[in-house]
């Protein structure tokens, strides 16, 4: 009864104050684990809950409800809710978010700021999902799902990282089947990655999935905002998906399939859709004077600095000749990626990229010219912007850059020389699909004079990277959980 009082007091402070600041007295770098296993989800979240784009002092929540619904969430450190449930003296500092509305305009999904929050800390939240009038009372309300995640370390921190990334998830050829859907994200789960980086065709739209052998719920091909939404929908149907999501921070962006077959952003009308689904399904954050932004990036600690391209939003036709006018970044973007470069402290400086450097990637009869950033002999592709990239790195002799793509559905690695004075430059590694066919294997364009450290295809996977302020190193996972290659780079 006492603990009951207390946080009766507790959450009427916190409501005429507009929400309690996070407890600052965790002590950094606690990684706590919970006494009990996170809930993904209930009946009231079919779709579970998504944690993304975490940083030192914050992160985003996502959240779906069926229909109009009513929605608080409640955070704190771990240690808080422990002393919570254990004591009936101590003065414990919940945050909660205002009450909020899922509606038809975002197809009843939220993606919600959780702020204030201390680096290097195990975080627990509760989604309560409710009537109004309950969810107005004072005390804690019953969880429709929990979960937790650890914020990323200060600037001035050395820590260890570890992460997994990968691509292409559920073409036509190998789209959702049975109840866990995607078992591969239970391989990755194993690995207890830091975060997850999506990187792009996290749907395939404009494939059919046939039903049977695949779930029913995707034999179309969206072209409108509703059916892309709902290609986002029919992936969270797989139980191993939500699991993953629940417990592993993601920072996600789209490749082609977000949309339709390597689009061109400013020049295709369903993009301004595809973009929207996106934005609704994951939690992505955009400054709020450039709310369609998708290219940021990730500081984790000392030692790693990742920059997310977005290769699709603002890129020229494909079919157009290479030259000074053509990019795929955008002015702006390409801007922002060369300054980072330059005057980024992190050791490891990880350059996010959907489409592969050296592959080239010839288009069809609905896309014609080169979707990547290598040539081909009609002459288009993108390679000057590329070149541009590459001579900043060089003259500004910025070291211990690393190229993760995806997109070709096979495994590889490339050491670059460039300026052929026989030192490694950059390197880049490509991993995926996640389900997909496998790729056909094209033969790497020599231009900026790769050595192919290894090649592999033929089976669903994912890359695996740590770094430390001494190494960074690089494994791809099969979906049986095996190893397949692996490689060590040494920091300059």
């Amino acid at each position: 009864m006492r603990l009951l009082f207390l946080l009766v007091g507790l959450f009427a402070v916190c409501s005429v104050l507009g929400g309690c600041p996070a407890w600052s007295g965790q002590s950094i770098g606690s990684q706590e684990s919970s006494e009990a296993p996170p809930v993904s989800g209930s009946g009231l979240l079919p779709q579970g809950v998504v944690i993304g784009d975490v940083t030192s002092q914050g992160a985003l929540l996502w959240l779906r409800t069926d229909e109009a619904a009513v929605v608080r969430v409640e955070w704190a450190p771990l240690s808080v809710w422990k002393q919570v449930s254990t004591s009936a003296t101590v003065v414990a500092s919940i945050s909660r978010t205002a009450l909020l509305k899922t509606g038809a305009e975002t197809d009843y999904t939220l993606t919600i700021p959780l702020v204030g929050l201390t680096p290097s800390t195990r975080y627990r939240y509760h989604v309560v999902v409710g009537p109004e009038e309950s969810l107005r009372s004072q005390l804690p309300g019953k969880a429709a799902a929990t979960g937790e995640f650890v914020t990323l370390p200060d600037v001035t921190s050395s820590e260890t990282v570890s992460f997994a990334w990968s691509g292409d998830l559920g073409s036509g050829g190998r789209c959702r089947r049975g109840v866990d859907g995607y078992p591969i994200f239970d391989v990755v789960h194993r690995y207890h990655p830091d975060f997850f980086l999506f990187l792009g065709d996290t749907i395939y739209g404009d494939h059919v999935c046939p039903s049977p052998p695949n779930e029913p719920g995707a034999d179309f091909k969206a072209t409108t905002l509703d059916a892309y939404r709902l290609r986002h929908r029919y992936q969270r149907g797989a139980d191993a998906l939500r699991r993953f999501l629940v417990e592993t921070p993601v920072y996600v962006v789209w490749d082609d399939h977000e949309v339709r077959n390597n689009f061109a952003g400013p020049y295709d009308e369903q993009m301004p859709a595809g973009r929207q689904a996106l934005r609704e399904y994951w939690p992505i954050a955009s400054p709020r004077e450039d709310p369609h932004r998708l290219y940021r990036t990730v500081r984790y600690g000392a030692d790693l600095e990742l920059f997310i391209l977005d290769v699709r939003q603002y890129r020229s036709r494909n079919v157009d000749p290479d030259g000074a006018s053509k990019t795929m970044l955008g002015a702006a973007q390409l801007a922002w990626l060369l300054d980072g470069l330059q005057a980024s402290t992190a050791t490891w400086k990880v350059i996010a990229t959907p489409v592969p450097l050296s592959i080239p990637k010839g288009g069809d009869s609905s896309a014609p010219g080169n979707d990547g950033w290598a040539g081909g002999q009609d002459g288009t592709g993108f390679e000057r912007e590329r070149q541009v990239i590459v001579d900043t790195i060089l003259s500004r002799k910025i070291k211990n850059v690393v190229f993760l793509s995806g997109d070709v559905h096979w495994v590889q690695a490339n050491a670059y020389d460039p300026n052929q004075d026989g030192a490694v430059d950059f390197h880049e590694y490509i991993a995926g699909p996640l389900s997909a066919p496998p790729g056909r294997f094209v033969p790497t364009q020599m231009v900026l004079h790769p050595t192919e450290l290894f090649y592999e295809t033929g089976y669903h996977n994912f890359g695996l990277a740590r770094a430390t302020k001494y190494d960074f190193h690089v494994s791809v996972v099969d979906e049986t959980g095996k190893e397949r290659v692996s490689h060590r780079i040494a920091a300059q």
